[in-house]
């Protein structure tokens, strides 16, 4: 039709006030204390019995170390480590480094136990792909800490094996 604006396809569009970040916040209580579930998350020997299969590399601040799995590997940061109370790290959800997201993972007493709260992201969810990263990071880490716990209050691997 002459003399109409020209229309362009943007593909589709979040509803106005959307939040485009989201987090993974997930919280998981313990048998285990503070300083046994801090050493599970950043000693590379005990980090290895529960979550990737080896971990090439130290865990401490400024460090990159690699965890691997039988079909990937993954390189993280270490951007925080205060022993017994929080771990921080940086790393890439996808192959191509677009979706990088800090994870912080915060361990407070309670009773005997632990309480672990972890908190992943931002992932942009108006990115390509990043709607899909953000559920596939939700599932993740709730095995991630599922495997944790069994390995922590349990002494048990529940890690798919190949």
């Amino acid at each position: 039709m002459s003399g109409s604006p020209e229309m362009h396809d943007e593909g589709p569009r979040l509803p106005m006030g959307t939040e485009i970040a989201r987090w993974v916040n997930l919280t998981r209580r313990l048998e285990a204390g503070p300083e046994r579930a801090y050493r599970a998350l950043a000693d590379p020997e005990d980090l290895a019995r529960w979550f990737p299969i080896q971990v090439e590399g130290g865990l401490a601040v400024g460090g990159r170390t690699t965890l691997v799995w039988p079909d990937r590997r993954v390189s993280l940061d270490v951007l925080e480590a205060v022993p017994n109370h929080r771990f921080v790290f940086r790393w890439p959800w996808s192959g191509d480094d677009q979706m990088v997201t800090t994870a912080s993972v915060t361990i407070e007493p309670v009773g005997y136990g632990s309480r672990v709260m972890l908190r992943d992201g931002p992932f942009q969810i108006d990115q390509p792909g990043g709607l899909d990263t953000w559920a596939e990071a939700v599932e993740r880490w709730s095995e991630a800490l599922t495997m944790l716990r069994a390995y922590l209050d349990f002494s048990i691997d529940v890690r798919i094996k190949p």
